[in-house]
């Protein structure tokens, strides 16, 4: 290939990246505003939640008439990936941004990162057509619209980046699509930061010494951490086939579980469970949570999500995380907004078999002071947190795959 092709080449792709970083930042950023005036609304008027079971009717019906080819979500693009076939419907980022809003406006728990990725995934695929792109530079595009969707949501372009290639690690990965990763990554950052939202502030004020003992409670910290995301993935998934075994119309589903989750929480007046959580991530870095939250909200956001409601798992992960590290300093002793900070990404890190995406989100969140500790915390939760994770789609290889089949293979041998 002559040099000027190369540079019309990288002139291209540069364009492409450009464009889906705009968009994909513009998406998250409307998401964002829209879901702290949903936040903010629902805190005033707490009564909006009895409107939750009609905002699944909602959901469910516009998914079963309109979205039936986009239901599959955030696993629609790992299939389509994995095995491309046709470009994924434009319909999917509004569908599910719709979803999600109601989804928080009346209570459900929910997160942000399926919506912002599968939006950033559905406006990627548009540029196939345009720019008449290969099988190989769609899946290329795939890449771009995960990385600039997760960026842009969590203000953590580098881990944005990294999560796209490691999350599809299952298959090949070009040293191209790597740094147009991280291109688009960035993009989709800095648009967000053009349109001046703001994302939350996390904060560890101090880390110890790296000794023998402090490294020592990283174990059973981490070990913890990755049996809570075993649970989380194995909660979302028993609610969902629990639905589909016992409602067989898809719109009823989001319907019952909205009316089952209000009678339950409006009493209590549970707030905390509701949305994302995010004051109670906040709170849980300077005061040590109940021992029993970070289980109400694997319990809530299973129920939700599993009946049929739209929004992510990665926020209420992160809650999870956070109150389960926090309640733990209370019994080791390590500094509460380490452990707070350790249990944020090492539970997210088991539930999407994505350690490195995850230290690296942990390095851009809290500094790099903490980062041998969350590294570990990481490491060690996603090889206890099981084979199974929030994805149903996603093929688990790496250390952990071949740490399993060994497994696997001994038990049989044994038996």
């Amino acid at each position: 290939m002559d040099l000027k092709k190369i540079i019309l080449l990288s002139c291209k792709w540069i364009l492409i990246c450009t464009l889906i970083g705009f968009f994909s930042g513009s998406a998250s950023a409307f998401l964002l505003v829209a879901l702290e005036w949903a936040a903010k609304l629902r805190a005033q008027q707490i009564w909006l939640i009895w409107f939750l079971p009609v905002g699944g009717l909602v959901i469910g019906f516009l998914y079963q008439y309109y979205g039936k080819d986009v239901v599959k979500g955030n696993n629609l693009l790992l299939d389509e990936y994995q095995n491309p076939k046709k470009t994924i419907p434009f319909k999917m980022a509004p569908l599910v941004l719709f979803g999600t809003i109601i989804t928080h406006l009346f209570g459900g728990s929910a997160g942000r990162e399926g919506t912002a990725v599968q939006m950033g995934g559905a406006i990627a695929d548009q540029f196939t057509n345009i720019f008449k792109l290969n099988p190989t530079d769609r899946k290329t595009l795939i890449i771009l619209g995960i990385s600039a969707g997760f960026a842009s949501v969590f203000g953590t372009p580098l881990a944005g980046a990294v999560f796209a290639l490691e999350v599809l690690y299952c298959s090949k990965i070009s040293f191209k699509s790597s740094i147009l990763s991280f291109v688009a990554a960035f993009f989709a950052y800095y648009t967000v930061e053009i349109w001046g939202v703001n994302h939350t502030v996390y904060v560890i004020n101090w880390v110890p010494k790296l000794s023998f003992e402090n490294l020592f409670w990283i174990i059973p910290s981490g070990i913890l951490f990755g049996l809570a995301a075993m649970l989380f993935s194995k909660s979302t998934h028993f609610w969902a086939s629990l639905f589909k075994k016992h409602i067989s119309y898809p719109p009823l589903r989001p319907y019952v579980g909205g009316i089952i989750f209000a009678l339950i929480v409006y009493p209590f007046s549970a707030t905390q469970f509701m949305g994302l959580g995010i004051p109670s991530i906040v709170e849980a870095f300077h005061k040590p949570s109940e021992y029993y939250d970070f289980l109400l909200k694997i319990l809530a956001t299973g129920f939700i999500l599993g009946a049929g409601f739209k929004g992510g798992e990665v926020t209420p992960l992160f809650f999870v995380g956070a109150t389960l590290g926090s309640a733990l300093s209370v019994f080791i002793p390590l500094p509460i907004a380490l452990l707070t900070g350790m249990g944020f990404v090492a539970v997210f890190s088991g539930a999407t078999h994505t350690p490195i995406a995850c230290t690296i989100m942990g390095i851009e969140l809290f500094g790099i002071e903490s980062a041998v500790f969350i590294g570990i915390a990481c490491f060690i939760a996603y090889l206890s947190s099981g084979y199974i994770g929030i994805y149903h789609s996603q093929n688990v290889k790496g250390v952990k795959y071949h740490l399993y089949e060994k497994l696997k293979t001994a038990k049989l041998r044994y038996l």
